[in-house]
């Protein structure tokens, strides 16, 4: 069970990593061009966004508070929000705008990237919250900075029916 958490904690992001890119090449010129504005938007204002709160909110990690020695390796830093899990989020955002399905199935990626760092004692469930509460807000606020909650920015990937007349 170890394994698996130690694998999940430190490698899963790279395969949600590779399969948005293999999804993102799949997609025409267009909707690659949308999806690189919108990773441009997101990816560093999540970021930002992310770094400032952690200024304001100090969460020791749980090696660090329970005095244990967690199954990876790390510093005994701010957990709160866990990087792992807002990169995870960032990408699963991305090609959720592109593909409702094959982002939410980034997302349980991300989330299980989380949950696999919590039971690593790396983070407390609050860090992983926090990062995929970062993401959400980002993206929402992305959406209306890229024209509100238009049909067409929200329905990004759904093929439009047209009528035959």
């Amino acid at each position: 069970m170890n394994i698996l958490i130690i694998y999940s904690a430190k490698y899963l992001l790279f395969v949600s990593m590779v399969i948005a890119v293999l999804y993102f090449l799949k997609q025409p010129r267009q909707k690659q061009k949308e999806a690189l504005v919108f990773a441009l938007i997101l990816f560093p204002l999540s970021y930002i966004v992310a770094k400032i709160i952690s200024r304001f909110y100090f969460d020791p990690r749980p090696f660090v508070t329970g005095n244990f020695t967690p199954l990876i390796p790390h510093a005994p830093d701010n957990g709160f929000p866990s990087d792992h899990t807002l990169l995870g989020a960032a990408i699963a955002a991305v090609i959720f705008r592109l593909n409702k399905k094959a982002g939410l199935l980034l997302f349980f990626m991300a989330l299980f990237v989380g949950l696999a760092r919590i039971l690593a004692g790396v983070h407390h469930a609050a860090d992983i919250a926090g990062s995929m509460l970062v993401v959400l807000a980002v993206y929402f606020f992305s959406l209306m900075a890229l024209g509100g909650f238009s049909k067409r920015s929200y329905n990004i990937g759904r093929e439009k029916k047209t009528k035959n007349v």
